[in-house]
């Protein structure tokens, strides 16, 4: 027989008992201290570390499975400390169960600065104090008042008026994230001279944006949110669409404000998907050039997959190949120069061979022998067979500074047939602005031209003196040189080819100023700008009927690329690279 002692019961059950948090209803209005004062008025809590007690409406639960691991609580209306430097909201960051969304509850906790956010933290006690009112959403604009963040609504409901801009969705299938302005926001030095000036805009840029989560801080949300119900390849959001009724949570997470929503946003199309540009009638030559957004095709013969860049399969390169057909056919060119072709050399295997088979029976290739650089990849050209003849050999610039690095650009002449006239085309592809291994006078100089822009002049000037001593064969009409010169229209390698005689084609067309600027190539972290050029001669200038872009890529999210988890239908030119076309059209 098992016999219990009474004693040893009881005991047992007080100490159970005591290690429970405090959940009496009496615990409601008492000790608390009003949440405004612990946010106060700067952008950490003078309260850090502290262990207080807080009274508020739970405004959004974000417990739930792969959520915050916690909920949103604000002061209740009529509770207020009327300071519109402070903010009434606070985000607990707990397991525990208790309370839902419109409770009225008392919370014990520590209060801790998170990565910029103010929160509740280690919590002893959640207390149900009844049903409460959800504060009314405060009504905000962007941009944010005065230009400075707006701190004083972290965690509060709010309600943003009037319609947001689509200006960057990078991460939408990766986070459910889309980043919002009040309008488009184009890269400080496409405008403006690298310095302080440039370098101030950027940073009123940064702060002035809202991102649109998803409530959720998991990766890789499926379905992918925006728009709803979900993206797919005919419900896309590009750059430019407008977003309203956006009404939910400011929060603070991982560098940015977000609105976590509590309702579904609406969306409007702003920026539709364009066909490509007419051919006009005056044109008797069409130059299409595109970043490929590194074309690698195995070994040539279905296999060799994951390759060194770009596809990762068979299945995925024969996707890319598709798309990259359709951008560069649709516009119906001459002559196509491309940059990120895989530097693999000109047989029948080689990456390029390939390009051009699929282009079609018409399209052939220039082949620069072994002087393609040591880089992975190169600057290559196409041409129509039927239409233009390659006259001569093609050069490539292989001295200084691209004997030691560096892509070197290819030079080739090309002249209608049937015609007398000719046109030289230039592909130049400058070093990046990325970091890693700049030093010197490499490094970011903190003027808006981000690293290696020492490198990028180098190598600008490299390509003038070249150009400039080729042979000028009769008839010719002038140069164009086009590619990415991974610059900015006002940065140093742009105004250096300009001092040379060399007009930016599309910008001398279509202009570009803070608030209309359509003719772009790349958009990087919500701006957009151009690092793809039509640079003609002055002597070609006056035969140039029209040079654009053709938005195709940049305002399409990656998440449709050939690489994302949504299926596209092939044959289609939409995210066939991250860089957009520019299609110059030429009257020789």
């Amino acid at each position: 027989m098992i016999t219990t002692n009474p004693f040893l019961f009881w005991r047992l059950a007080l100490t159970l008992l005591i290690g429970l948090p405090a959940v009496a209803a009496g615990d409601c209005g008492t000790g608390v201290i009003p949440v405004s004062r612990i946010q106060g008025t700067g952008d950490h809590s003078s309260f850090a570390g502290q262990t207080v007690s807080v009274e508020g409406i739970i405004t959004m639960d974000a417990r739930q499975r792969g959520g915050f691991r916690g909920f949103y609580l604000q002061q209740a209306d009529g509770e207020t400390d009327n300071d519109p430097q402070s903010s009434e909201a606070l985000f607990v960051y707990t397991h525990r169960t208790d309370g839902q969304h419109g409770d009225r509850v008392h919370v014990s906790g520590r209060v801790k600065e998170f990565h910029g956010l103010t929160e509740l933290t280690d919590i002893t006690s959640i207390t149900r104090c009844g049903n409460g009112r959800l504060p009314e959403p405060v009504s905000v604009t962007l941009p944010w008042q005065d230009g400075q963040p707006p701190e004083y609504l972290e965690n509060m409901r709010i309600n943003v008026a009037g319609k947001l801009t689509v200006i960057n969705h990078y991460n939408l299938a990766r986070y459910g994230e889309l980043t919002l302005a009040a309008k488009p926001q184009t890269m400080a030095t496409e405008i403006l001279e690298p310095g302080p000036g440039a370098q101030s805009r950027h940073r009123w840029q940064a702060i002035n944006r809202l991102l649109l989560d998803d409530g959720l801080g998991a990766r890789n949300p499926r379905p992918i949110p925006w728009p709803g119900p979900q993206l797919s390849a005919n419900n896309t959001v590009r750059t430019g669409d407008k977003v309203s009724g956006l009404t939910g949570i400011l929060d603070f997470r991982f560098g940015a404000w977000r609105l976590q929503p509590q309702s579904t946003p609406a969306f409007s199309p702003a920026n539709p998907r364009a066909p490509a540009p007419e051919r006009p009638e005056s044109a008797t030559l069409r130059v299409v050039t595109l970043n490929l957004g590194n074309f690698f095709n195995g070994d040539g013969r279905g296999g060799g997959f994951p390759a060194a860049r770009g596809a990762r399969s068979a299945t995925q390169f024969e996707q890319q190949k598709a798309r990259l057909v359709a951008a560069l056919t649709a516009p119906n060119p001459d002559i196509i120069a491309v940059t990120e072709m895989e530097n693999d050399g000109y047989d029948g295997d080689s990456a390029i061979a390939e390009l051009a088979g699929a282009l079609g029976s018409h399209w052939r290739y220039v082949g620069t022998s072994d002087n393609t650089g040591s880089d992975a990849i190169r600057t290559d050209l196409l041409y129509r067979s039927d239409r233009v003849v390659a006259e001569g050999s093609p050069s490539r610039l292989t001295t200084t500074p691209f004997d030691r690095r560096g892509r070197p650009p290819v030079a080739q002449v090309f002249r209608l047939i049937h015609s007398d006239r000719a046109l030289r085309v230039v592909v130049p592809h400058l070093k990046s602005k990325a970091c890693r291994g700049a030093s010197g006078q490499n490094r970011d100089q903190d003027d808006g031209q981000g690293c290696y822009n020492h490198s990028r002049e180098q190598a600008t000037r490299a390509i003038i003196r070249w150009t400039n001593a080729l042979p000028h064969p009769n008839g010719l009409s002038g140069t164009l040189i086009t590619g990415d010169m991974n610059a900015y229209a006002r940065e140093t390698p742009l105004q250096l080819l300009e001092a040379a005689g060399f007009i930016n084609a599309v910008r001398h067309i279509h202009g570009c100023t803070d608030t209309t600027c359509k003719h772009t190539s790349y958009s990087y972290h919500g701006r957009s700008g151009t690092l793809d050029y039509s640079l003609v001669s002055k002597r070609l200038l006056p035969r140039i009927v029209d040079a654009r872009t053709w938005s195709i890529n940049s305002d399409e999210p990656r998440a449709l690329g050939y690489k994302g988890p949504v299926t596209v239908p092939t044959g289609q030119p939409w995210r066939s690279s991250d860089h957009n076309p520019v299609i110059t059209d030429l009257s020789l």
